[in-house]
């Protein structure tokens, strides 16, 4: 076997950082496990990024060319809003993700982890022109906090980070006009119940609308839903849920933790 198709070892880090940062490196690399366990991951082409601890707004990404199931908590590299990496690695770092990624860190001090995803139900949601309707219960949930950003092609020019940060404002769910979905949580687990319940959302209007007619909700639930969100600061509770999605992982995919 080449070397080329052999497993990866990437030595440890949990001696050579702190033990904050190690436990959110941790939950980054089981975020990457459980989006590519659930179907989300687009080879290696999306990106799941958690800011570090500190005013210098330094954020963790996955080295270009991995895997999903192959991201460790030793294998993801420290950036800095420059995109300049902090720690030594033999993996780059993809532009676009660092592009979209650091826009959304620089000016969402809540919004410890950015989740990107191009599933199919995604992005033909994000290709349509009335975006996500208010069908489902997990629609409502998204249409409480949701923002939409126009196509401008490949995601890896700067002179676009002003209108992506202009046009997410302070919304959790952002639908990125043909490309895709991206949410924002106070947490890796919220990021990740907020991408769960999207693209559920996403996933159920694709299949409603090759049926009948449909049923909205009504806008006053919709709105209703909104208000209680903002009550309680957008928070989705992904800590609720978060252990049991790592018990699982613990039975089926260890590995992310090393």
């Amino acid at each position: 076997m080449s070397s080329s198709h052999a497993p990866l070892h990437i030595p440890s880090l949990q001696d050579q950082v702190s033990p904050e940062e190690w436990q959110l490196r941790c939950d980054l690399a089981a975020a990457y496990r459980l989006v590519a366990l659930h179907g989300w991951s687009d080879l290696v082409f999306t990106h799941i990024s958690a800011r570090l601890p500190g005013p210098d707004h330094h954020f963790l990404i996955n080295p270009s060319g991995l895997m999903f199931e192959e991201i460790t908590a030793s294998s993801l590299i420290r950036i800095d809003q420059a995109g300049n990496k902090l720690q030594d690695s033999p993996f780059p770092v993809n532009p676009a993700g660092f592009t979209i990624h650091s826009a959304v860190h620089a000016v969402r001090d809540d919004a410890q982890c950015v989740l990107h995803t191009h599933t199919r139900a995604g992005v033909a949601v994000a290709a349509q022109q009335c975006g996500v309707l208010p069908i489902s219960q997990q629609s409502t949930f998204v249409l409480a906090s949701l923002a939409y950003h126009g196509y401008e092609g490949v995601a890896f020019r700067p002179e676009e980070q002003p209108r992506l940060q202009a046009d997410l404002g302070d919304a959790n769910f952002l639908c990125l006009r043909n490309h895709g979905l991206l949410t924002v949580g106070r947490s890796v687990a919220d990021a990740f119940l907020a991408m769960y319940i999207f693209e559920s959302a996403c996933q159920i209007q694709i299949a409603a609308q090759a049926g009948g007619e449909l049923i909205p909700v009504h806008p006053a639930i919709v709105a209703g839903t909104a208000h209680a969100m903002k009550v309680q600061t957008g928070n989705l509770g992904g800590a609720f849920v978060w252990p049991a999605l790592l018990r699982k992982l613990e039975r089926t995919d260890p590995g992310y933790r090393t």
